[in-house]
């Protein structure tokens, strides 16, 4: 089965319903209608129709004039010299599609390809790109339907957009020319899936191939569920550190207002706000949950946290406004100026600010992942971990009871390839692209799917960063109060991801021992794959961390 039909999502029994106007979206909507949890509907107003009308009456007008007008009545690309008559200016468009059937690789996420369609929907409701309403319905069918068209990874530098991945889609919408569509858990030609829906295929009009396929919907509709995700992960991250710093027999002084306020970088002030949140510190003083510790001060991984994520804070929440910028920009060529007549050949549809972004983001990561693996090696090691067992052992009366030790191994093979992918990628364009057309372009797609990578990486790595953190609080339970319900060390705040981890591993209520007693208690690759498959589903794992999910979303908003 491919990867694209295991990933394939149906849309939930009764969903909510996004009505389009060509109006902004924000990154939840996109990523809700990627996910099939919200239908779709099209306004019906004159304010939209009538300029989408205005505009299409435009290029019939340059076409019937014979005016020279970019991919219009003229070739594409640097063959944008070459004249295309009247009579063959609807045939160009069909071509189009044709010569951009260039995909290769694997099949991408559907999630991805849905994001896409619906931010292509959303962009043509604007007006300015000459197609006609047909097209943006289509775009709707398709996905209330979840009929998904099969998109490949690789044919995209993000210079004209996405244009070979966009073409994927408009071939399957049109049945102009072989394409392939998902459906449920079968792949069938365009043909099938538009006789499934009930629709004829349709011939394209002047201008209107290149208002499909023009821009930077993809990469924007990727980029978006990329921080959608990541900052859920990012919110697990600063979870996971409040257990490991219990764990830890760490300091709150750290996170108090009065540091902060001697040095008030916005996101240090809010990393250190949301620390206090999910330790139970007030604003003046620190938890009395861990008593008398013996060491004046914690390490720089503890100690200098708000300052370590601070910059990322601040760095996603750049990257957020960026992608909701993006996604919801005309990003077509040329721009149709219906109300006075007149074309615009620009560059809008470069990638750059998605590109940049999702480097970005991948550092960004990155450095999430190094941070909790600094951790996690301090938990693991009896020289540093102010008294807990080697490897997080749980039952020592057992000396073959390794503990963690090949988790974290694990671990280590995944923070590496984090870091490695924060490289960045938009730097490296070729300048030689579409003959020399293309000497600059964005490289968005390119640099939008390996942050998914990333994120599905870290994603893994958040997983096993979990195991770690309540493992470490139920041995320091039993270090302070005798027991191994790690409950009794953290604020209530913490206990809904705490009792989530447990849930994963299918743990018995009132288990006198640890979250893993005897290595051979649990098969830890199965339940690796429970935590990471309820983090990309969004289940209690996530709901447990809505708190700073949400005041995360406060930040961006306040953010300048």
């Amino acid at each position: 089965m491919s990867e694209f039909v295991r990933s394939a999502i149906a849309p939930k029994p009764g969903p909510a319903v996004l009505t389009l106007s060509g109006e902004s979206l924000t990154i939840d909507q996109v990523n809700s209608v990627a996910r099939g949890e919200t239908a779709l509907s099209i306004i019906d107003a004159p304010s939209v129709t009538d300029r989408m009308k205005t505009a299409e009456s435009l290029v019939h007008q340059a076409v019937e004039e014979g005016w020279r007008v970019y991919g219009v009545t003229t070739g594409f690309g640097s063959m944008s010299g070459v004249p295309v008559p009247s009579d063959l200016a609807a045939a160009s468009q069909a071509n189009l599609l044709s010569f951009l059937a260039t995909g290769a690789g694997r099949s991408i996420d559907a999630m991805h390809v849905r994001a896409a369609m619906l931010l292509r929907a959303n962009m043509l409701l604007q007006g300015v790109s000459g197609a006609r309403l047909e097209v943006v319905e289509r775009l709707v069918k398709f996905l209330n339907a979840n009929a998904v068209p099969v998109v490949c990874e690789l044919g995209s530098i993000g210079a004209s957009g996405d244009l070979v991945p966009l073409a994927s889609i408009a071939r399957a919408i049109t049945g102009i020319g072989s394409s392939r569509v998902a459906l449920g858990d079968q792949i069938v030609d365009s043909s099938a899936a538009l006789e499934e829906l009930g629709l004829q295929p349709l011939k394209l009009i002047p201008k209107e191939g290149l208002a499909i396929v023009n821009g930077t919907s993809f990469s924007s509709g990727i980029a978006a569920n990329c921080v959608h995700a990541s900052r859920q992960l990012m919110a697990l991250c600063f979870a996971s550190h409040a257990m490991m710093l219990r764990g830890l027999w760490g300091h709150d002084e750290p996170f108090l207002p009065f540091v902060h306020e001697c040095k008030p970088h916005p996101g240090q002030v809010w990393s250190a706000e949301t620390m206090r949140m999910l330790l139970g510190s007030t604003p003046t003083q620190s938890s009395q949950q861990v008593p008398n510790q013996a060491h004046l001060q914690d390490c720089y991984s503890l100690r200098c946290l708000p300052q370590y994520m601070g910059p990322i804070a601040e760095g996603m929440a750049r990257v957020s406004k960026v992608v909701e910028r993006e996604m919801n920009s005309v990003t077509d060529n040329p721009l149709v100026d219906g109300d006075n007549g007149k074309f615009y050949q620009s560059g809008n549809f470069l990638g750059q600010y998605i590109g940049i972004a999702m480097d970005d983001l991948r550092r960004f990561l990155g450095l999430l992942a190094k941070h909790l693996d600094v951790q996690i090696a301090r938990l693991v090691a009896p020289e540093f971990n102010h008294g807990l067992p080697a490897s997080l052992q749980g039952n020592g009366d057992v000396s073959f009871n390794m503990g963690l030790k090949g988790l974290q191994i694990t671990g280590n093979s995944i923070m590496p390839m984090l870091t490695y992918y924060g490289n960045p990628l938009v730097e490296h364009y070729p300048t030689h692209a579409e003959q020399f057309n293309q000497n600059v372009n964005g490289l968005s797609w390119g640099s939008a799917n390996m942050a998914w990578q990333s994120v599905e990486l870290f994603t893994h790595y958040t997983s096993v960063a979990l195991i770690f953190a309540v493992q470490s609080l139920d041995l320091r339970a039993r270090l302070i109060h005798d027991h191994y319900d790690g409950r009794v060390l953290i604020d209530p705040s913490l206990v809904p991801l705490y009792e989530s981890v447990y849930e994963a591993f299918d743990c018995r209520e009132n288990d006198l021992s640890p979250l893993v007693f005897n290595d051979a208690d649990h098969s830890l690759e199965t339940k690796l794959a429970q935590l990471s498959d309820s983090i990309f589903k969004e289940n209690s794992i996530v709901s447990a961390v809505k708190d700073v999910i949400d005041s995360f979303d406060l930040f961006v908003r306040q953010s300048s």
